[in-house]
């Protein structure tokens, strides 16, 4: 039996690192082979990495570290690469499956190219689908590949979703917890720093997801995944907060019927039922207790707390390339945010002014017309960033 071929696109962020664990839970680790793993600036991790998994490629994202790389994997056999030509590389190597867990647009080429291969795609990097949705699907489809989404919620609905009963679907239910400010006022979170908005209250993640929960943009694009993912209309997807964050999504259908998918907060469940779906793998991750659990709370998201909601359902009545340019402005108001260059409540004013500027741009023809409303948008972004006083 040959081995089953793997690359993890963004091994050395968190979705990386728990890949790479339930990899090392597989009960059978010899039908598995490593192709390439990718990182950034841990320079240090990817090597270990690679060598651990015997890896036949290793690529940092960044140029500037190619000969940090290189040296940290002389003697070893493991080929290097870096920059955007070495991650177009490692797409074009023959994995079966494909972890694209690269933060931000700098995963939508390789993703976008291993996809067109045929692989399978687990996929985390929500860029895909919020700038470049329709194009991702139809590579996907016309390539015979699977996607397979990782995303806790979208895993959910994912294991929810009966396609016997596709016909009877009424509503899909994306579940959020509400972040470290659910309870704050918008004058309270005015004052907020990114120390501060980093720190999620139940899920361990990098810094760009943090916040993003924080701001609850990661819902706001979650809500544009789901409709490329599952087909729907946009009103057939609610947000509901739910702190403990225990459900992780539900499926509504006709009858009244709701299907839930509960767990731990572990990302290292849906990346389990990526790799081996649709068999359940066995994983060492923590078994629910209901008794200690005690209860469960849910409560309506409040849009003029946290306007990111309101502006991917505005993205997504728009059409066109509304969400790459959402997800652009986004992006540069986070980087902006974190450099201490505008407030918290900034980001969204940014970003809607940045939609608003660019409303009447057409829908993508092909991956350029995406980079170029990507570039397009940071540029607006940037503009008004320089332009904004700080609130």
């Amino acid at each position: 039996m040959s081995k089953r071929k793997i690359s993890i696109f963004g091994s050395t962020g968190s979705i990386g690192v728990n890949t790479l664990d339930v990899l090392s839970q597989a009960s059978q680790q010899d039908q598995y082979e490593i192709l390439a793993l990718t990182g950034a600036g841990n320079i240090e991790r990817l090597a270990k990495q690679a060598r651990a998994a015997g890896a036949r490629m290793a690529v940092t994202a960044d140029e500037t570290r190619y000969g940090e790389l290189k040296d940290a994997l002389a003697g070893t056999g493991i080929a290097v690469a870096a920059g955007p030509s070495g991650l177009l590389e490692a797409a074009d190597l023959e994995a079966d499956w494909v972890m694209a867990a690269i933060v931000g647009t700098a995963g939508l080429a390789p993703t976008l190219r291993a996809a067109s291969r045929g692989a399978d795609i687990a996929l985390a990097n929500k860029e895909c689908l919020v700038s470049a949705g329709s194009l991702f699907v139809e590579a996907i489809r016309t390539a015979g590949g699977r996607l397979l989404p990782v995303d806790s919620e979208h895993s959910a609905i994912f294991q929810c979703l009966e396609q016997q009963n596709r016909a009877a679907l009424e509503r899909i239910v994306l579940t959020a917890s509400g972040g470290p400010f659910r309870t704050w006022s918008r004058e309270e979170m005015a004052n907020v720093t990114a120390d501060i908005a980093r720190v999620h209250p139940n899920w361990s993640m990098g810094l760009k997801i943090s916040i993003g929960s924080a701001t609850m943009f990661n819902k706001a694009l979650e809500i544009i995944e789901a409709k490329h993912l599952f087909d729907v209309e946009p009103d057939q997807i609610e947000v509901v907060v739910h702190p403990q964050s225990i459900i992780h999504s539900m499926v509504g259908y006709r009858d009244g019927s709701v299907i839930a998918q509960l767990g731990a907060p572990d990302m290292r469940t849906a990346i389990g039922y990526a790799l081996t779906y649709p068999v359940r793998p066995d994983l060492n991750v923590e078994r629910l207790d209901f008794a200690r659990l005690a209860r469960l709370d849910f409560e309506a998201p409040d849009e003029e707390r946290f306007p990111a909601l309101r502006l991917a359902r505005l993205a997504l009545a728009r059409g066109g390339l509304q969400g790459a340019i959402l997800n652009a402005a986004e992006e540069t108001s986070f980087h902006a945010f974190v450099d201490g260059r505008i407030g918290f409540l900034d980001m969204a004013v940014v970003t809607e002014q940045t939609m608003d500027a660019m409303v009447d741009w057409s829908a993508a023809t092909d991956i350029e017309a995406v980079f170029a409303a990507d570039a397009e948008a940071r540029r607006i972004a940037a503009q008004t960033i320089a332009s904004t006083k700080r609130r």
